[in-house]
């Protein structure tokens, strides 16, 4: 399991269940994370770092 897709409009209350009641019972049972390893969303999603670093991106954007 990697994430849920929660529709609170429908279920005010369902989120505080969700995230009081069901996350840490799943923890428990170990299979949903109590932490992430990465430091990042792209380590934690397994992308790899882009090839060009933040400098060279602008100057690419500003040749356009």
């Amino acid at each position: 399991m990697d994430g849920f897709n929660i529709s609170p409009w429908l279920i005010p209350s369902g989120l505080d269940d969700i995230v009081n009641h069901l996350v840490p019972e799943l923890q428990e049972r170990g299979v949903y994370p109590t932490e992430y390893r990465g430091s990042t969303l792209r380590e934690n999603l397994g992308l790899a770092t882009p090839a060009r670093t933040a400098d060279e991106a602008a100057e690419a954007a500003r040749a356009l």
